[in-house]
Parts: structure tokens; sequence; C-alpha cells
């Protein structure tokens, strides 16, 4: 396994999650603390959530908190951007709405990836239930913390197929495992596919039945 493609994902993930989080505050009109706030909740929440059911403690965010570093730098650069030029001009409005889908599909794919490796390098590479889950909590984590604390209902719940492809995803990266006995290819693999199904997702509308009352 390639550590480097391991941290590219925990980087690329970080970033997206803290821009999704940081675009979700100033929508909601938060002030700077708020905004910093929401985005390390966002880009760290899920591996915090990760790391207590594996029962390492304290969680990784705390012996290590370079991400939250990298997560406080991107909200107050978003921050600023967001702040000099007075919000999103009408016109905009489109694109803003377009780049949180992007950002948002970014940090699940790769914090899936992170979550199922990590249950890998703790030995439970047979445990493929446990892998998937944790590629679920820690892709989909962030982002409920996000919407809870921002009193909106979480996306998992509502919004384009949100946790489905997360899901899948995980699935097919411990198969391609099993199968090839690579993670570098079933990573790259479940990476690509959750992004493939979030924008056909978006693209064609889909959404779970629900019952409209």
């Amino acid at each position: 396994m390639s550590l480097s493609l391991l941290v590219l994902f925990d980087f690329i993930g970080t970033v997206a999650f803290a821009i999704s989080g940081a675009i979700t505050g100033i929508q909601k009109r938060m002030d700077i603390f708020g905004v910093n706030i929401l985005a390390i909740v966002t880009a760290c929440g899920g591996g915090v959530l990760r790391d207590i059911i594996m029962g390492s403690f304290p969680p990784q965010m705390f012996i290590n908190p370079f991400y939250v570093l990298v997560a406080a730098i991107v909200a107050n650069i978003v921050f600023g951007i967001m702040y000099f030029h007075k919000g999103i001009p009408q016109k905009f409005a489109g694109l803003y709405d377009r780049g949180l889908f992007v950002f948002d599909t970014l940090g699940l794919a790769a914090f899936m990836v992170d979550g199922v490796m990590l249950g890998a390098n703790f030995g439970y590479e047979d445990n493929l239930f446990l892998l998937v889950f944790l590629g679920f909590i820690t892709g989909v984590g962030g982002g409920v913390l996000r919407d809870v604390l921002s009193i909106q209902m979480p996306a998992i719940f509502v919004k384009h197929v949100y946790a489905l492809p997360v899901i899948i995803g995980g699935i097919l990266m411990v198969i391609m495992h099993e199968i090839m006995g690579t993670w570098n290819a079933a990573m790259i693999s479940a990476f690509t596919l959750v992004l493939v199904m979030r924008w056909l997702a978006r693209h064609f509308l889909w959404n779970l039945p629900k019952v409209n009352l």
C-alpha cells in the first residue's frame, strides 16, 4: 500500500470538507469563529467518530493537529474571500451550489477511503463489514455534524443519494482488495465510483424513495 496515496486522500478530504463547512457557515451567517468551528468539525468530525469506534483515544485530531490547522487555514481563506467580496453575487448562485456539491462529494469519497484503510491498518482486513462501516462513518460523519450544528436536516437522509455511494464504494474497495490483493487500485476505483455515482444522482435527480405527507 502506498502511504503517500493515503496521505493524499486525507489531504483532499480535509480541504474539501473544510471548504464545505466554511461555505455552509457563511451561508448561515455565522461569524468568523463559527465558520472556523464548522469547517474543523466537518473536516475532522468523521475521523473522531471513527477513532471512537476503534477505541483509539484520544482521537488523532488531538494527537496530531496538522489537519485541524489545515482546516482552519482553509476556513479563513474562504471567509476572507467571501468577506471582501460581500458574499455571493446573485449571478453566481448556481456556481456556488455546484461548488458546494463538488467539495462535499470529494470529502465523502476521500474519507470513505481513509476509513476503510484505517480499519485495515488496525489489522481488521478480514472483517469486511467493519471496514465498510468505518468507511461510511468517516465519510458521512463530518457532514452530519455540520448539518446538525447549522440547524438543517442532515444531507445523509434527504439529498441526492448521499450515503448510498459511500456504502457501495466501501464494498467495492474491500471486494477489490480481496480479489486483487492490493489496496492502491481498490482505493482509486472506490474513490472514483463515489464521485461518479454522486454526479449521476445530481444530474438525473436521483433520490431514494420517501413518503410524501
